[in-house]
């Protein structure tokens, strides 16, 4: 690949050609629409692609964090591998994308057709670092679509999810916002709502929640929160007053509510496959703060379900044991929808200010609640008492009846032997003798069948069998 650059004496205009394209130096934060940065009619004319920039500079001085994004038609979905597919951190991304997509397309062509490195201006250049006093506003949004947030992080997230390539889920198109997001260091994707720090993602994200409301056209609002936050600010559980909250999360930028009943049974599956009893009880108890004083079946339903579980886990459950508790609990949770009419309960988070101070009382259960789980742990400890009594009972039965049952067989055995010689010493003075013992082990034999018959008797159970029968057949003595 040939590089030339050419110097000019006005300013700063230094200019760069490769692949035969002239590349002009683009400020920070800096975007635009096709050549010579994105592929221009491309895979069909009028497909033109859009670049953005981040602020990063490597020491050649061309930007390490560009991104590329798909042409209106292609973030439709509108390709061959049917998925709907946003923007592009790598190269790489870029590169699986095309071969999903466009599997008969030539990658090296795709690529020589533009320019993937994109040359930093000078005047923007301190100490290796793009300056961000020289910042780009973005463009406005065109025919209602959004051009604010379309890619790289303004937070400096280097975890933020706008740089990870969607594959598994389909990307929703976001509403556009000149409030919260025209500030120059809030991402939708990273940065709360409410306090505009980052979030984290670990854990399967429980520590905030995204509002998915549509809000017309096809977008959905997309800003997020953390739990703490909305706790904190009355936005998210059941709060009282004008809000009227149910086991919900209140939107402050689009008014949206959303169902927190379904968010709480998400993280609940994230929780089975965590090994960490600390985490999961911090997890439970946000469940709990989410959940408390709703009136909605299924919200109660499911805090009954986390306090059961948490119980369990002070108890020292092993972790493999504490979800075992009532199995489908969970499915049907997950069934349930919202219906939104449900009446919000008067009490709100007045008396915890803070999820600080909410988190370690409500973990603190009721004299009722300690009793029942007392209970359970009895009545558990009963039933598994008597599951191993019972399978004692079923194999004492079982050798004591296939004994008796091959005595009898080798008493069937004996008498055929005996008519055998009966048969063979018709004249015999010993005829006699062999007659009375075949008679003889008849009568034996119908004593032990009758035997056999008597300790069949704990068919019905050991419980119901006559004692006699269990002390002289099964060695079991009575107190």
């Amino acid at each position: 690949m040939g590089t030339e650059i050419s110097n000019k004496s006005k300013g700063d205009s230094e200019r760069v050609k490769e692949n035969g394209l002239t590349l002009k130096p683009v400020p920070p934060d800096g975007y635009g629409v096709g050549l010579p940065y994105a592929p221009e009619n491309w895979p069909n004319p009028g497909d033109n692609w859009s670049w953005r920039v981040a602020k990063r500079v490597a020491i050649t001085g061309h930007y390490l964090d560009r991104y590329l994004y798909l042409p209106k038609r292609l973030c439709r979905g509108e390709n061959k591998s049917g998925k709907k597919y946003g923007g592009f951190a790598s190269k790489l991304s870029v590169e699986r994308y095309i071969r999903t997509a466009f599997p008969e397309t030539d990658i090296n062509a795709f690529f020589a057709s533009f320019s993937w490195r994109i040359p930093a201006k000078k005047s923007s250049l301190r100490n290796g670092h793009a300056a961000s006093h020289e910042i780009i506003p973005l463009p406005p949004a065109e025919n209602g679509e959004q051009s604010v947030d379309v890619g790289g992080c303004k937070a400096g997230n280097k975890m933020c999810s706008s740089l990870v390539e969607q594959t598994e889920k389909p990307i929703s198109a976001v509403m556009p916002c000149d409030i919260c997001c025209s500030e120059p260091r809030f991402c939708r994707d990273c940065c709360c709502i409410l306090c505009s720090k980052t979030i984290k993602s670990t854990f399967g994200g429980y520590h905030y929640i995204k509002c998915e409301a549509e809000v017309g056209d096809g977008y959905i609002c997309g800003h997020i929160a953390h739990i703490d936050c909305a706790l904190r600010t009355y936005m998210a559980g059941t709060v009282g007053g004008s809000i009227g909250l149910d086991a919900e999360y209140y939107c402050r930028r689009c008014d949206a509510r959303t169902d927190l009943v379904s968010h709480v049974t998400r993280f609940l599956h994230t929780c089975e496959s965590m090994d960490s009893r600390d985490e999961i009880e911090k997890i439970l108890n946000i469940g709990i703060c989410l959940l408390r004083g709703s009136q909605k079946a299924s919200a109660k339903e499911l805090q009954n379900y986390i306090e059961l579980v948490t119980a369990k886990l002070k108890y020292g459950t092993c972790l493999e044991d504490i979800w075992k508790v009532e199995d489908q609990l969970l499915t049907r949770r997950t069934e349930v929808s919202y219906n939104g009419d449900a009446s919000p309960e008067i009490t709100n988070f007045q008396d915890s200010p803070d999820i600080g101070t909410c988190l370690p009382v409500v973990s603190v259960s009721s004299d009722c609640q300690t009793e029942s789980m007392k209970l359970d742990e009895e009545i558990d400890q009963v039933l598994e008492a008597l599951r191993k009594s019972q399978e004692f009972e079923y194999k004492l039965a079982e050798e004591r009846l296939y004994a008796q049952k091959k005595y009898l067989c080798d008493l069937y055995q004996q008498l055929e032997k005996e008519k055998t010689g009966l048969t063979r010493h018709v004249s015999s003075t010993n005829h006699d003798d062999l007659l009375s013992a075949v008679l003889s082990r008849v009568n034996q034999i119908k004593q032990e069948v009758a035997k056999l018959k008597v300790m069949e008797e704990v068919a019905k159970g050991f419980g119901k069998t006559s004692k006699s029968i269990l002390e002289e057949h099964y060695g079991l003595e009575s107190d």
